[in-house]
């Protein structure tokens, strides 16, 4: 066998032992799951956590791993838009292979995503960050959810987020709550009570000058 083919055995091998630890073992806030046609392509789900701008969002990215992985680290790719990392480049963090001088053959992906969200709730710049402002990133939290339902991979990886996304969408609807999309959403009650008042005001007007005239013809 090749020294290629080795390493390819060596990643695919370390990364099935990984994917039964994350199943036993959650991240808090993430939900991972490699492609079920490559294994050294994982994509992953970071839930919004609470008291952050990204609470209630939804965030798709995906890590691809080399075939030396352990031994060389994974390219790390945000695809939701999220107002901190820009949308499928290459971020450039200690685990990625923008560092391959810092990485750590022990870290697995549980150290990865558990590292990558500790960093996007800090404001540290970095390639591949984005500087937008904290509503900002509350309203692409709030459009997150229709986003990712667009995804093909993202719905056929993660049923399960699916039904979260779907129930909170439906809870929406049922109290009378859009999904937020970013834009103000008209006030038709208040445009209608304003156009009533004007109304008033100017019938008001017409009455009295029709009375002044009346009173001018006497």
């Amino acid at each position: 066998m090749s020294a290629g083919g080795n390493r390819n055995t060596t990643a695919t091998r370390r990364l099935k032992q990984v994917y039964l630890r994350i199943r036993r073992e959650p991240v808090p806030y993430i939900s991972a799951e490699p492609l079920p046609s490559n294994i050294l392509e994982w994509h992953f789900v970071v839930r919004g956590p609470e008291k952050t701008p990204y609470e209630g969002g939804y965030y798709h990215g995906k890590l691809l791993f080399p075939q030396e992985f352990p031994f060389k680290p994974p390219s790390i790719y945000m695809i939701t838009p999220n107002g901190r990392f820009a949308c499928n480049a290459r971020l450039c963090l200690s685990i990625s292979d923008f560092h391959p001088d810092t990485w750590n053959p022990a870290w697995s992906v549980s150290t990865i995503l558990t590292a990558l969200l500790s960093f996007m709730v800090e404001n540290i710049p970095t390639l591949g960050s984005v500087e937008t402002s904290d509503f900002t990133k509350r309203q692409l939290s709030a459009q997150s959810l229709a986003y990712n339902l667009k995804d093909g991979v993202f719905c056929e990886l993660f049923p399960g987020v699916v039904e979260e996304i779907e129930a909170k969408q439906r809870t929406r609807k049922d109290f009378g709550v859009p999904p937020h999309n970013g834009q103000p959403k008209p006030n038709v009650r208040g445009a209608l009570v304003n156009l009533c008042v004007v109304a008033g005001l100017v019938f008001c007007v017409y009455t009295v000058r029709f009375g002044l005239h009346l009173i001018g013809q006497d």
